[in-house]
């Protein structure tokens, strides 16, 4: 809204958070600004994509479904000689394992009811700004009364004292998880940026300093029923879409009706984790619960 005008073009990464997607779809589109969503992994290969309007990119990465990781110096670097401005929701790297500004990035987004919060009890967001894009951005900010009430402010501020030591906490405890799912027979894959098969993982190698807790996995075809056993079966892992907290998550998902420039064939049917601070044997012996509960409804 701060950036773009009617008549002007943004590209965004397919594998987009999906409110935003209803908003470039929805909102954007009604204010005359029209969207091309983009491959997360196209790179360099984004200047292609450029029209005479185009003004702004927008990049999620890794896309908190997916976890395609982009290479973002490399699509700053397209936009920024087209003239665009870069956008970024960072998320789940957070800026202690993630700097965007320093890659390119002219406004780099964050979702604060996740790590920053960290107990699952706060709606905050952040934006922070290059200095050249910071008077555009705030003039926006002001105009539209955006602002934070003294309590979640309180929050925000309480959870920033214990982040760095919870997203340590979430990282080891994540990846040990992840590599443990690698190892199971039902498991046809782990996303995971961090694991070394990951197709993303030499650029996160390159430009992160650590990883979240948040990460999918796609089963060996099974029947959904047994996917839901799978869910059901477990006592540690709530089901919820916020994740960031100090709770571990599971949802079961499907990206096919959220893309249109990709295909979503991942080979079986999926779901989210997220890796929260509880005990790792604890958690692991829960997900075994939860695999001998698929394998008695497959």
């Amino acid at each position: 809204m701060a950036m773009l005008k009617a008549g002007d073009h943004v590209l965004v990464t397919d594998n987009v958070y999906e409110p935003t997607r209803i908003l470039c779809d929805g909102t954007l589109s009604r204010l005359g600004i029209s969207t091309t969503y983009y491959d997360p992994l196209i790179g360099s290969g984004i200047a292609s994509l450029f029209k005479p309007t185009t003004r702004a990119v927008y990049l999620e990465s890794p896309g908190s479904l997916s976890f395609e990781i982009q290479d973002v110096p490399a699509i700053a670097a397209a936009a920024h000689a087209h003239g665009a401005v870069v956008l970024m929701d960072n998320t789940w790297a957070s800026p202690l394992y993630f700097q965007p500004l320093e890659k390119g990035v002219d406004l780099a987004i964050q979702s604060g009811s996740k790590y920053i919060g960290g107990h699952s009890d706060l709606m905050l967001g952040t934006i922070s700004a290059n200095r050249s894009m910071w008077p555009q951005l705030i003039k926006t900010v002001h105009a539209m009364g955006l602002c934070v009430g003294p309590d979640d402010m309180y929050l925000g501020l309480r959870g920033l004292r214990t982040m760095g030591v919870r997203l340590a906490q979430h990282y080891a405890a994540g990846l040990s998880i992840a590599r443990w799912l690698e190892a199971r027979p039902e498991v046809l894959r782990v996303l995971h940026p961090a694991l070394e098969r990951h197709p993303g993982h030499a650029v996160w190698q390159r430009d992160y300093t650590g990883a979240s807790g948040l990460f999918s996995v796609v089963f060996k075809p099974t029947p959904q029923a047994a996917v839901f056993a799978f869910v059901d079966a477990l006592s540690l892992f709530g089901i919820g879409a916020s994740w960031g907290g100090y709770e571990s998550l599971i949802i079961p998902f499907d990206c096919k009706a959220v893309r249109t420039a990709t295909q979503w064939a991942p080979g079986g049917p999926t779901v989210r984790l997220h890796i929260g601070l509880e005990a790792v044997d604890d958690l692991i012996a829960d997900l075994e619960r939860g695999f001998a509960a698929m394998a008695e409804a497959s």
